[in-house]
């Protein structure tokens, strides 16, 4: 599961997961105050470009709830090392829970899709879970339909556990 690539930091240090085309990090709550509207400073404080198309619509929602007390549980920036730019977000719904289980989601913007940056993303950020103290799971969801999530879950590894709300619910456990 570990990528060779790929380093993690304890919740209280600064984390950024390096992978071979991405780096990963933990969207700083200065960036997600300042977006949709204020781009410029969000790119500032990302120290990065950010792609036309991002943040995507299914993100304007969570942004508000992106605090620096669980940022890293939270959302990530995916970061196009090639180019230095956001390409797209990975990240976490929430804090594990009592039982050790936290979900993952993710996102790339359309130019940059097809090219396996979520499969790259979503492997580098379960592991980074994994290695979390209290983390035991990661969970996924995606639309029935959505073949492109499909096979990225299944390239990860992530087990097929059912259907719920109309999603296909998906498992990666600590091994």
């Amino acid at each position: 599961m570990a990528d060779p690539h790929t380093r993690g930091a304890r919740p209280d240090e600064e984390a950024v997961v390096m992978t071979g085309r991405l780096e990963l990090r933990p969207l700083p709550a200065a960036a997600a105050r300042a977006l949709p509207n204020d781009r410029e400073l969000a790119s500032r404080v990302l120290g990065a470009e950010l792609a036309p198309e991002w943040p995507l619509p299914d993100l304007l929602d969570v942004l508000p709830l992106q605090s620096a007390e669980h940022e890293h549980f939270g959302v990530w920036v995916m970061i196009e090392r090639e180019t230095h730019t956001v390409i797209g977000d990975a990240g976490f719904f929430r804090p594990p829970n009592e039982n050790g289980v936290v979900e993952i989601g993710y996102s790339v913007v359309p130019d940059r899709r097809r090219r396996r940056y979520a499969t790259e993303a979503v492997r580098a950020l379960t592991g980074w879970a994994l290695r979390q103290d209290g983390v035991e799971t990661v969970v996924a969801g995606c639309h029935p339909g959505n073949a492109a999530s499909i096979g990225t879950l299944e390239r990860i590894g992530f087990q097929r556990a059912g259907e719920s709300g109309g999603e296909l619910r998906w498992t990666f456990r600590r091994r």
